[in-house]
C-alpha cells in the first residue's frame, strides 16, 4: 500500500513538472517575436546601354548596366503578439540593403576587358548604381550575347542577357524614323504673316503612332498665329502626312535667319513615347520703303537764270536697309542733276543735294527718280514734282529806259534842234532859193 502511493506521488510529481515546461514554453512563444522574413534581398538590372549600338568587327566599345536593389521583395517583416491565428497585435515591415558580392560579364563570344566588381557593398532599397564593362568585338559578324552575373549575399545569384550587334542589319532601322521638311509659301517680310507647310515623312521600317507636332514659340519674333500643337496620327513605313499653319513675325525683327524649335512626339509600334527635335528655319528679308520727308531750295524764293540748290530728304520707313541709294533729277537745267547716298538704315533720312544753274521763269513738271536695294533685290521709284521759276521783273529797267530817252530827246531838241533852225523855221542846213 505504501510503494503504491509512493508511486502515485512520483507519477504526480512528474506530470506537474510536465505542466509547467509546457506552460513555461507557451509563454516563451508568447513573449518572443518572430521574425518572418518575407523574402531574401533581391537585385535586378533595370536597364543597360551599349556603345556603340552596333559595334564593327574587332572595334572596341562599352557595356553598361544599371543594378537596382528591388525594395519591394528586399524586406524584412516582424509579427509579434499574437492574439489568434493570424493576427498580431503589431506588424512591421523594414526594407533591408542587400549586398553584391561580385559582378560578372560572361562574353559568349564577346572579349571583355574588364575584370570583375569584387565587394561592390551594399545597396539601399530603391537604390541603383551603374556598372559599365569594356569589350572588343569578335572578328566575325552576327548576334552575340554576353551574360551578366551578379552574386548577393544571402540571396540567389542573378543573370541577365544582353544582345550585342556585329555588323548585321537585323535591329538597324527596324524603327519609325520621321523626318520634317518645311516649306514657305509666302512673305518673309518681318511683320507680315508667313505661311508654312510641314511635311512629316517616315523613313524607318516601323509605324509611328500617334504623331504630333508642337511649335515651340521660345525665339519671340516669330510665333504661331492660331495652335502650337497638330496632330497628325498614324504614319506607316514609306507614309507622309502634312499640316499647314500661320506664322506670326515681329516687324521688330531683324533680318536674317531665324530658327522656330519643333518637337515631334510619337509612340513606337510597342508604344514606347518618343520625341525628337527639329525646326522651321525663316530667312527674314527686310524690305527698304523710301519716301520723302522735304523738298527745299537754296535760296528759298528762285530768280530767274540764278543758280540754286535743290535739296530731297528722302527717308526709309521700311523694315530692310537700303543700299546703293542714289536719285536724280531731270530738269532742263545745267549742273549736278545725279547724287549718290549709300545707305539709309531703318527709322533713318539723308539729303540728296543737286546743284543747278538758273532757268528760264516758268512752271517745270519734272521726275525725281530713287534707285535702290534691299534683301528683296533692286527697286526703283519715281515720285513726279513741280518747281517754278518766277519771272525776271524787267518793269523797273523799261521806266529807267523811257526816262532815258525822254532826256535824251529833250537835249537833242534843246540844244540841236532849235540852234539849227533858220528865221524862216527851216534848218540851216536847207538851201535858200
Amino acid at each position: 500500500m505504501n510503494k503504491f502511493r509512493n508511486n502515485r506521488n512520483k507519477i504526480m510529481i512528474t506530470g506537474s513538472r510536465f505542466i509547467i515546461f509546457i506552460a513555461l514554453l507557451a509563454a516563451m512563444v508568447v513573449v518572443m517575436p518572430p521574425v518572418l522574413a518575407d523574402n531574401a534581398p533581391t537585385v535586378t538590372i533595370s536597364d543597360y546601354n551599349i556603345s556603340p549600338p552596333v559595334m564593327m568587327p574587332g572595334s572596341l566599345g562599352t557595356i553598361t548596366i544599371t543594378v537596382k536593389n528591388t525594395a519591394s521583395s528586399a524586406s524584412l517583416t516582424e509579427k509579434s503578439g499574437q492574439l489568434s491565428q493570424g493576427d498580431y497585435t503589431q506588424v512591421q515591415t523594414t526594407d533591408i540593403n542587400v549586398n553584391i558580392q561580385n559582378i560578372h560579364l560572361e562574353g559568349n563570344g564577346i572579349k571583355v576587358l574588364t575584370q570583375d566588381f569584387d565587394r561592390v557593398g551594399e545597396i539601399g532599397p530603391g537604390q541603383s548604381i551603374p556598372i559599365t564593362f569594356s569589350i572588343q568585338a569578335p572578328d566575325k559578324s552576327g548576334i552575340y550575347y554576353p551574360e551578366v552575373w551578379i552574386d548577393t549575399l544571402g540571396a540567389r545569384s542573378v543573370k541577365y542577357p544582353i544582345p550585342v550587334n556585329v555588323n548585321t542589319a537585323m535591329g538597324i532601322q527596324k524603327q519609325a524614323i520621321l523626318i520634317m521638311d518645311s516649306s514657305l509659301t509666302g512673305s518673309v517680310n518681318p511683320g507680315d504673316e508667313i505661311p508654312v507647310t510641314l511635311t512629316v515623312s517616315n523613313a524607318g521600317q516601323l509605324l509611328a503612332d500617334d504623331v504630333t507636332l508642337r511649335i515651340d514659340n521660345v525665339s519671340g519674333s516669330i510665333a504661331p498665329k492660331s495652335s502650337d500643337l497638330y496632330h497628325l496620327g498614324m504614319i506607316g513605313p514609306g507614309e507622309q502626312s502634312t499640316v499647314s499653319l500661320v506664322l506670326l513675325s515681329d516687324k521688330a525683327t531683324s533680318p536674317g535667319l531665324v530658327r522656330v524649335p519643333v518637337t515631334i512626339g510619337y509612340n513606337t509600334i510597342n508604344g514606347i513615347p518618343t520625341t525628337q527635335s527639329t525646326g522651321i528655319d525663316v530667312m527674314m528679308k527686310g524690305v527698304a520703303e523710301l519716301g520723302f520727308v522735304s523738298v527745299d531750295t537754296n535760296p528759298t524764293r528762285l530768280t530767274e537764270n540764278t543758280p540754286f540748290d535743290l535739296t530731297v530728304r528722302i527717308e526709309n520707313t521700311g523694315t530692310g536697309e537700303a543700299k546703293q541709294v542714289s536719285a536724280k533729277v531731270d530738269l532742263p537745267a545745267e549742273g549736278t542733276k545725279e547724287a549718290f547716298i549709300g545707305k539709309i538704315k531703318t527709322g533713318n533720312d539723308a539729303p540728296a543735294i543737286f546743284l543747278l544753274e538758273g532757268m528760264k521763269g516758268g512752271d517745270y513738271a519734272y521726275n525725281l527718280t530713287i534707285s535702290y536695294t534691299d534683301d528683296m533685290g533692286p527697286h526703283t521709284l519715281v515720285r513726279q514734282m513741280k518747281m517754278r521759276v518766277p519771272p525776271a521783273d524787267n518793269s523797273g529797267t523799261i521806266i529807267l529806259l523811257l526816262i532815258v530817252i525822254g532826256v535824251l530827246g529833250f537835249l537833242a531838241y534843246r540844244y540841236w534842234y532849235l540852234p539849227s533852225k533858220n528865221g524862216d523855221g527851216t534848218f540851216a542846213w536847207v538851201k535858200k532859193n
